[in-house]
């Protein structure tokens, strides 16, 4: 009978089952292989004949007891014991011994680890001689042991194994150290059986330095891009030599403290290799893709001042990170984001890096609409600025439109009664806060008809005697609006409002501003106002005037 010994259990049960058997003499023994390490499963082939019991059946490497693993009538498998040295391998069944062969033993040696310094969470390889062909099962806790790295005293398991090349993942909880090869062994307990506790015949020791991680953020973007670099380390003021590279080009450097470092993507950047040079030493921290902004679509191509004109694309970056405002750590500033329409700078209301919204200022005029961004060439000791240039990035043609009132019915009506005008080039209606003060329009549009909208809220309004009416519907070319209720306790005396007629100019507006002559934002509201004529306000569709009487907060209800 054959027999699989995996340890003490199954010799003993392979013992009961055999223990009448009569052994086969054991004939021309093999060993494989002739060199191995601690640890190492030898394989001796021959006729050995059944297993009985490791009392009975016994092998030896170098005169020290093998731990059997498996015994059949011509395959013997065994473990190198971890005392063992290089001598004979000898099989033994009852009191008759077999020579199987010489074998040497070999040590784990390591010739070198690359890279000598690295950072946490990267690979590292470690070359030798003698590792062994596999590092063994999965589970730590098996009763051979698996052979494993350490790096400063922490276990790492391998990602690679091979007999002269080991690559390994530094873990996060890792610190500088030296970089040894352990190989797991186990020998038999002294009856023979499985298993003395777990030993690791060690290599000779490299020293590994691990070095603070640095991250960088963005990876990407277009020229003027902020990059900031997180990490350890860095000093607390930028030292004569320090620097930041992008392909080989300079950054201009905007903050520089031992933890964070930001700079500006240069205007001759090339995408290629990120390097930090820090006292001296240089290292390469990533790679950065120097992106070109690219525009897909602008919408509305013709349309009145004050329209918020959206510019589609990629790459724009972001309109901060170039100096265009100050940053709440630094007032550093190193170049220009602006979109012009027809050479007028517009107002920015939204910069993303897929799309920009602005405002078509007051003094816009039709021609091309054209995204600038800033970008600078720092000193030679990455200080802004050698010079400052911009990157221009035409986005199509903005045609400007002059509104125009053709005709307006009814030109008389009571409250609440609607008004249609016609005509065209009226854009589209603007209902939203202003860009700087996103809280304006919470209280501005109650559901009141007879709200003035100020300055710094509307955009487009029709008036009926300065009085703003109700928008119920604003195309480019019509608008419906209700007859507003007037102020009805504005007036003074509560029945003058029945008695007479308002009667006055029917006005539509659109407003808009523009960027003052220092390019910050902006003038006070400008408005292109069009009168479409003279409106009665008739005395239809008003309360009785006893209401004033009961119903006003300073009536004396009893009266």
């Amino acid at each position: 009978m054959n027999a699989f010994v995996p340890g003490v259990c199954a010799m003993t049960l392979w013992a009961s089952l055999s223990g009448a058997a009569i052994a086969a003499a054991p004939s021309s023994p093999e060993l494989h292989p002739s060199t191995a390490v601690p640890g190492a499963t030898l394989s001796i082939g021959g006729k050995f004949g059944s297993f009985q019991s490791v009392q009975v059946n016994r092998v030896t490497v170098g005169g020290f007891p093998a731990l059997i693993q498996r015994w059949e009538s011509d395959l013997i498998e065994v473990k190198v014991p971890f005392q063992a040295q290089s001598g004979p391998v000898e099989v033994m069944t009852g009191k008759k011994k077999l020579s199987a062969g010489i074998l040497t033993v070999v040590t784990p040696t390591i010739t070198s680890v690359t890279p000598a310094e690295i950072e946490a969470g990267h690979t590292v390889q470690i070359a030798g001689a003698h590792f062994g062909h596999t590092a063994g099962p999965r589970d730590p806790n098996t009763m051979f042991g698996v052979n494993d790295v350490t790096i400063g005293g922490v276990v790492v398991r391998p990602r690679r194994w091979k007999d002269d090349l080991i690559e390994v993942e530094v873990p996060t909880n890792a610190a500088s150290g030296d970089v040894v090869v352990r190989l797991a062994s186990s020998d038999p307990l002294p009856d023979g059986s499985c298993c003395a506790p777990v030993q690791y015949k060690v290599s000779n020791a490299v020293p590994l330095k691990l070095i603070p991680s640095i991250r960088v953020d963005p990876v990407s973007g277009p020229i003027g891009t902020k990059v900031v670099f997180f990490g350890q380390g860095f000093g607390a003021a930028k030292g004569a030599g320090d620097k930041v590279t992008f392909g080989g080009h300079p950054a201009t450097i905007a903050q520089w403290s031992d933890s964070a470092i930001v700079v500006h993507l240069p205007m001759d950047a090339e995408t290629g290799a990120i390097a930090l040079t820090v006292q001296g030493r240089e290292r390469m921290v990533g790679d950065f893709t120097v992106h070109v902004p690219k525009v897909t679509a602008l919408t509305p191509p013709a349309a009145p001042i004050g329209t918020l004109l959206r510019i589609s694309g990629e790459h724009f970056g972001f309109y901060s990170e170039s100096g265009s405002t100050p940053y709440a750590f630094t007032d550093f500033n190193i170049g220009e984001n602006r979109v012009d329409i027809g050479g007028v700078r517009a107002v920015i209301y939204r910069w993303q890096d897929d799309r920009i919204d602005v405002w078509v200022p007051f003094s816009a005029k039709s021609g091309p609409v054209v995204i600038s961004r800033g970008a600078t060439k720092p000193n030679p000791d990455g200080s802004c600025c050698a010079t400052k240039e911009i990157l221009k990035t035409e986005a199509g043609v903005f045609t400007l439109v002059t509104p125009k009132i053709d005709s307006y019915s009814p030109k008389s009506g009571g409250l609440d009664e609607l008004i249609t005008i016609k005509g065209s080039g009226f854009g589209s209606f603007l209902k939203t806060a202003e860009h700087a003060y996103l809280g304006l329009n919470q209280g501005a549009y109650k559901r009141r008809e007879d709200i003035e909208l100020g300055e710094n809220v509307s955009r487009t309004e029709v008036l009926f005697s300065n009085v703003a009416a109700q928008v119920m519907s604003w195309t480019d070319t019509e608008i419906v609006v209700r007859v507003p209720h007037r102020n009805l306790y504005g007036l003074g005396k509560r029945n003058e409002f029945f008695n007479e007629l308002a009667t006055g100019p029917l006005i539509v507006r659109r407003g808009s501003w523009d960027v003052q002559p220092d390019g910050t934002c902006c003038t006070m509201k400008k408005w292109l106002t069009l009168e479409a004529g003279s409106f009665t306000i008739e005395s239809k569709g008003m309360p009785d005037p006893g209401y004033f009487n009961k119903n006003r907060p300073d009536a004396d209800t009893n009266q």
